[in-house]
């Protein structure tokens, strides 16, 4: 059974140095990109939440960081992380090298921007 977390920090402290380096910077990008978000552990994963749904989850790997779900954007975005993408909605960064936080920033302002478009069509 996997080991359950009471936090986000408890969950980034259960991986190696290097790994906790990388779930940190995550962390801190998705943040900065939407501070109004909350956090919790889903599905055994970091999760960013807004209005108590979840808005974008990320899980540490024995090689590599992965983010879920990972929206489609515009040309330039597709070029910029189709060295990460591993499945039409997941990317994936390895731990070997410096996650591109500015990535990071993109795929969760694309998020934020994914959420309002919803939520405006729905009213």
């Amino acid at each position: 059974m996997a080991p359950r977390f009471a936090s986000v920090d408890d969950y980034i402290d259960s991986y190696p140095e290097e790994t906790r380096t990388q779930l940190s910077g995550v962390r801190r990008a998705i943040r900065e990109a939407a501070p109004h978000a909350g956090e919790k552990i889903s599905y055994g994963m970091a999760t960013f939440t807004v209005d108590g749904k979840p808005l974008i989850y990320y899980a540490g790997w024995k090689n590599h960081v992965g983010l879920y779900p990972v929206p489609t954007g515009g040309p330039e975005f597709e070029e910029a992380i189709g060295p990460y993408r591993r499945a039409k909605d997941t990317v994936r960064f390895p731990i070997s090298r410096p996650v591109p936080l500015e990535l990071i920033s993109e795929i969760t302002e694309l998020c934020l921007q994914r959420r309002a478009a919803a939520a405006e069509q729905s009213t």
